[in-house]
């Protein structure tokens, strides 16, 4: 046959040979489906050194961030404190990959939240090769730059200082008062606007050292997991309690996280790459500030993922905004799970209702593996890795040609189409056109209905299984002779 390759080729052997229709349909042509899975981008193949940004609040850092990795990432906002925790990103400059980290505000003797924040960043510190400091020029130093640069002094690790928001000539003698700090020579540099930043990251690669003394997450490997969510179901509270250490700031304040949160974790034996997203309220169209860029970040990191955990808070009832989420996952095609977190919250009464929730709300996705789970007191959390195994094992199942026609044979024979108008369309044949999630086009003899196709999937669940992986069917009917649209 020319022209295109059915994706199935390893059994073209046991394959209907699509030939013999004499060209009636086209095979998997443009609609995305004989496109493999997710593509990546390439990765440092083993550990690559790690940049610390640091400073105290609203200084900057992570528009200095976006600057270094050329895109807008990290979440920017005029409010001081908007990053939360310490967040690793990939950067490179003349050739040099380099993985860049940026934190929340750092402040001595803070409390509450703050001090989690400042603890947050000092563990950057600690991990880091090079440690990038940043001050506002115009400002000048103060008590708090005047303390960390007495922390980094005693760290031992190459210090950059950085004097942000230098926008034109005239405020470069500003920077130079900040030579009080101790840490060499400022250097002037504006990260709204650029300048500099090209001298800035000549010096941070050449302070690199050829030897990273830790690496953050990202060098590929570990299976990616997004931990998703409403605010406040507990996302950062496991995990924490599946790293076992405080990696994600966690408050009892509703929207904490901003930033993806990227920690490595052993669950179950093996290693998995974990990224704890900021808690989505409420459609991007209509979030703004702060949460419109955090709804972007959590879009992105479950597009990147390979698995989702949803959370879903036990104690309160499913809402729209639960079913919402889940339906994003399910349209993105990433294996799923489910966990219905605060178990430990939960009592007869509530689970009583909850059942009936599940039963009427979450129908729909019933292929999902479903978690009773408490990240506060560990209950449950040991299953999560069985039942991410199972929902990636699914989302990678590939069925051989010559089976699944031999399927498609008995289901059509056992529960044809209804006749529809005086026609009655069959399945003439079926191929499986990718897995991640699985794929398939039927090819057939007219338009099926919607609710034929739904018994399809159902059928194909049941006898293939696909557990916590949504299915993606793509109807191709047979052209009319001279017909070049396809349709009846």
């Amino acid at each position: 046959m020319t022209g295109a390759v059915p994706p199935d080729s390893r059994d073209a052997g046991h394959a209907p040979d699509p030939a013999a229709y004499d060209g009636e349909f086209d095979l998997l042509s443009d609609d995305g489906f004989g496109a493999p899975g997710l593509a990546l981008p390439d990765q440092p193949t083993g550990p690559v050194p790690v940049v610390a940004v640091v400073g105290r609040p609203n200084v900057g850092k992570s528009t200095l961030v976006n600057r270094i990795i050329g895109r807008r990432q990290a979440v920017v906002q005029d409010t001081p404190g908007v990053t939360r925790d310490r967040v690793a990103y990939d950067a490179s400059w003349n050739g040099r990959p380099f993985t860049v980290v940026d934190t929340g505000g750092w402040e001595p003797d803070a409390k509450g939240r703050a001090a989690a924040i400042a603890a947050q960043a000092e563990s950057a510190m600690q991990a880091a090769d090079v440690v990038v400091l940043v001050v506002d020029g115009v400002v000048g130093s103060t008590d708090t730059d005047e303390a960390a640069a007495r922390v980094l002094q005693r760290g031992g690790k190459p210090v950059l200082l950085v004097a942000n928001k230098i926008d034109n000539t005239r405020l470069e003698s500003d920077a130079a008062a900040l030579w009080s700090l101790g840490l060499g020579e400022p250097l002037p540099v504006s990260a709204l606007h650029g300048r500099g930043s090209g001298d800035l990251l000549d010096l941070v690669v050449a302070k690199l050292p050829e030897q990273p003394a830790a690496a953050e997450p990202g060098a590929g490997g570990p299976r990616r997991v997004a931990l998703v969510g409403r605010p406040n179901v507990g996302k950062s509270s496991l995990l924490n309690k599946l790293t076992k250490q405080d990696r994600a700031v966690v408050d009892n304040v509703a929207g904490t996280t901003v930033d993806p949160v990227d920690s490595l974790a052993e669950i179950g034996g093996q290693t998995w790459q974990l990224v704890d997203t900021a808690g989505l309220r409420k459609r991007v169209g209509t979030a703004s500030g702060t949460e419109y860029y955090a709804s972007l970040r959590t879009n992105a990191a479950i597009d990147a993922a390979e698995v989702v955990v949803v959370l879903l808070d036990a104690s309160e009832p499913i809402s729209e905004q639960d079913q919402r989420i889940l339906t994003k996952v399910e349209e993105a095609g990433r294996a799923l799970v489910i966990a219905f977190n605060k178990w430990d919250l939960v009592d007869e009464d509530r689970r009583y209702f909850l059942a009936r929730e599940i039963e009427r709300d979450l129908r729909r996705i019933t292929w999902a593996p479903r978690l009773n789970i408490s990240a506060r007191t560990g209950r449950a959390v040991d299953k999560l890795a069985p039942a991410m195994r199972t929902a990636l094992a699914g989302w990678q199942t590939r069925v051989p040609t010559g089976r699944l026609n031999q399927w498609v044979t008995e289901l059509v024979q056992a529960h044809p189409h209804p006749v529809r108008g005086g026609r009655q369309p069959r399945i003439l044949f079926a191929t499986q056109a990718g897995i991640c999630p699985p794929r398939f086009v039927l090819f057939t003899t007219g338009a099926l209905d919607a609710a034929y196709v739904r018994y399809v999937e159902r059928r194909l669940r049941e006898d293939f299984g696909f557990v916590g992986s949504p299915i993606q069917l793509s109807v191709r009917p047979r052209k009319r002779r001279g017909d070049k649209s396809g349709k009846h």
